[in-house]
């Protein structure tokens, strides 16, 4: 399964923040890591339930996490 950053919308409460982390789990996600920084997490998802998780309505963004360079 792909790994993805989910973000929550800024606004979200930490209960919010736990209903989305809830409901990636619920679809069948595995929570890899979570943020300190930012209302977020990683979690390996399957590919084809990845707009259900887009949907939810206290997710701000989602995003496939892939290796980042600096040049």
């Amino acid at each position: 399964m792909p790994t993805y950053i989910v973000t929550a919308k800024e606004n979200a409460t930490p209960e919010q923040v736990e209903s989305v982390k809830q409901h990636a789990k619920d679809q069948g996600g595995e929570i890899k890591h979570e943020y300190t920084l930012i209302k977020g997490f990683s979690v390996s998802y399957p590919d084809d339930a990845v707009v259900s998780l887009e949907s939810h309505e206290h997710v701000g963004t989602v995003e496939l996490d892939k290796e980042v360079t600096t040049q």
